[in-house]
């Protein structure tokens, strides 16, 4: 699998996400400063990591958005190449406009930052296929801005179509309906929170978040 990660200005989790693909994919990805235009040919997916894109001055992800890179991957998410934003990358593709809704302040007005309990509720997608309906799963979060939040009719019909990948299973920063992390409708871009790439290896306390990965590859290279 030929893959990507987007370098913002303030990203800090851009190696942790590097070193997650190189770990189950067997290669590196290519690391692609935000002022490109343009994605390495032939890439296969694309991850959005987390950090403090452009300090998260306007709004979390406001300007990262309108990043001259983010027209490649509006395109190429368009084309059906898989899509991963994980904590600013998440608030970046809803930014982008590739994911409803919008991430806001945690309900308790502090950073959040802890393993969370994560309920699977969609396996029928191109991430979440290693996993099993309704398990439980622990992913690490660490965010101040991942209060998920929508009009109720956008709710209704994420719920309607069955596309909340992850639900959290106790309170964690007030999302509407529990939500962790969602996907478009064409099912190639998921939105999340919590940090799979954080629990790739057993050094991170556990492995959860690598079937995530594991199940990306499995579904690509097929």
């Amino acid at each position: 699998m030929n893959s990507a990660v987007i370098v913002f200005p303030g990203s800090n989790c851009d190696r942790d996400l590097a070193v997650a693909l190189e770990t189950v994919i067997g290669r590196k990805p290519h690391m692609v400063w935000h002022r490109e235009t343009e994605l390495p040919a032939g890439v296969d997916f694309i991850g959005i990591p987390g950090g403090f894109s452009y300090g998260d001055y306007l709004r979390s992800g406001a300007m990262a958005a309108r990043s001259p890179i983010m027209r490649a991957v509006a395109n190429a998410a368009g084309r059906g190449v898989p899509v991963l934003g994980i904590c600013n990358g998440f608030q970046v593709l809803t930014e982008a406009g590739l994911l409803p809704g919008a991430l806001m302040r945690n309900s308790g007005l502090t950073f959040v930052c802890r393993p969370v309990h994560l309920k699977v509720e969609n396996t029928q997608t191109l991430f979440t296929s290693q996993y099993r309906a309704g398990e439980e799963i622990t992913i690490p979060v660490a965010h101040h801005d991942g209060n998920y939040q929508a009009d109720s009719d956008t709710l209704a019909r994420l719920e309607g179509e069955g596309r909340v990948a992850f639900r959290y299973s106790g309170e964690v920063n007030g999302s509407a309906h529990s939500i962790a992390g969602i996907i478009n409708d064409a099912g190639n871009v998921l939105g999340m929170m919590p940090h799979p790439e954080r629990a790739v290896e057993a050094a991170h306390g556990n492995t959860d978040g690598r079937r995530l990965f594991e199940g990306l590859l499995e579904t690509v290279a097929a």
